[in-house]
C-alpha cells in the first residue's frame, strides 16, 4: 500500500522518505565518535543513519525550523542512540547551535534543503497546491510574514522577478499581473484561490489541463508555490548563511554535504564549492552533481529533482 502511495508522488501519512541516503553516507563517511550536525533534521531519516555510524561515542546535533516535528523526531531518534541534541532553528543558526553545545567545530555538516513530506501534506501549512488550506507557507510559525501577506504587498515587478529567479516560471509576468489585479478585488488568502488564479493566467482550467497532461507533467501551480515558499522562509538567504559559516565550523578533514531541489540553490552550492576549492578552503569537492538512481525515483517520485554535492575541509 505504501509503495502504491509513493508511486503517485505522495508519502504515507505522517512519514517522509529520505533521499540519496546511500550516496550521502558513502560520500560523507561518518565514523565512530564524530560530531555531526544535521541542519535539516525533519523526520530523521538521514540522522538515523548518521547515528548508527557515529555510535554511542559520537554526537548528532539536529536543527529544524518546525518545533512540533523537531520534538517528535528527537523522541523517535532517542531509540536509535542516546547522543542526540536538538535546536529549534534553521541552518543559518548553526553557529549558535554549536556554541550552545560548547563546540567550536564538528566533523560533518549536512543539509537537505527541501520541504518535508509531512509539511507538504499538511493542509494547515498551505505549502502545497494539492491541498485546500490557508496560504501560510511558514515552516517556522515564529516567522512574521505568511504567503498571503507576501502576495498582498509585493509589487508586480518584484513578483514577476521572484517567480522567474526562484522557480523558472515561464509565465511569471502574466501570473504577477493576475495576482496584482485580483488583490484589488479580493485578497488571495487560500491555496485554492491562488491555484485558480494561476490557471486563469495560463488561460486554461484544471479540468482541461488534467485531460491533456501526461503523468510526468509539472502542475501549472507548482513553480509559483515553490517560489512563494522560498520567499516566505528566506531559504536562499539561509543557504548563503550556511555556506559562509560552514568552513570555519568544520575540523580539518571535515565534510559538508548539501542536497538541493532547485537550480538556484544548486548554483549557490556549486559556486561556493568551486570558489572555496580555488581558494584552498576545500581540499576536495564532488566533481559532478550526484542524482538519485532511476530505481529511487521510481520508488520515491519526490526525489526526482534532488541534487547532492559535497566538499572536504582542507
Amino acid at each position: 500500500m505504501q509503495q502504491h502511495i509513493r508511486s503517485r508522488g505522495r508519502t504515507p501519512a505522517g512519514s517522509h522518505v529520505p533521499v540519496l541516503v546511500r550516496e550521502v553516507m558513502e560520500c560523507l563517511r561518518p565514523a565512530q565518535g564524530e560530531v555531526v550536525v544535521d541542519c535539516t533534521l525533519g523526520f530523521g531519516g538521514h540522522a538515523a543513519e548518521f547515528m548508527k555510524r557515529i555510535g554511542p561515542t559520537g554526537l548528532l546535533i539536529g536543527l529544524d525550523m518546525d518545533l512540533d516535528e523537531l520534538q517528535r523526531t528527537r523522541d523517535r531518534l532517542a531509540r536509535v542512540g542516546p547522543n542526540i541534541h536538538t535546536h529549534h532553528t534553521n541552518y543559518a543558526g548553526i553557529s549558535q547551535a554549536l556554541a550552545a553545545e560548547n563546540k567550536t567545530n564538528c566533523d560533518i555538516i549536512f543539509a537537505d534543503i527541501g520541504v518535508s513530506s509531512m509539511q507538504v501534506d499538511d493542509p494547515s501549512r498551505g505549502i502545497s497546491y494539492k491541498n485546500p488550506g490557508p496560504l501560510d507557507m511558514r515552516m517556522d510559525r515564529r516567522l512574521k510574514r505568511t504567503g498571503a501577506q507576501l502576495l498582498a504587498t509585493m509589487d508586480k515587478r518584484e513578483l514577476s522577478q521572484a517567480l522567474w529567479e526562484l522557480s523558472d516560471e515561464p509565465d511569471h509576468e502574466k501570473i504577477a499581473e493576475f495576482i496584482v489585479n485580483q488583490r484589488q478585488v479580493l485578497p488571495i488568502e487560500r491555496t485554492e484561490d491562488l491555484v485558480r488564479l494561476i490557471f486563469a493566467a495560463k488561460n486554461t482550467t484544471e479540468t482541461a489541463w488534467r485531460k491533456q497532461a501526461r503523468f510526468a507533467d509539472l502542475h501549472p501551480a507548482a513553480r509559483t508555490f515553490q517560489a512563494l515558499r522560498i520567499m516566505v522562509n528566506d531559504e536562499l538567504g539561509s543557504l548563503r548563511a550556511l555556506l559562509r559559516q560552514a568552513p570555519s565550523l568544520l575540523s580539518p578533514g571535515g565534510r559538508l554535504g548539501i542536497i538541493s531541489f532547485h537550480s538556484g540553490e544548486d548554483r549557490l552550492v556549486k559556486l561556493a564549492f568551486r570558489e572555496g576549492y580555488a581558494g584552498g578552503i576545500w581540499s576536495a569537492t564532488s566533481v559532478n552533481v550526484i542524482r538519485p538512481t532511476p530505481s529511487e525515483v521510481h520508488s520515491n517520485p519526490r526525489s526526482s529533482s534532488a541534487k547532492f554535492r559535497w566538499a572536504v575541509k582542507a
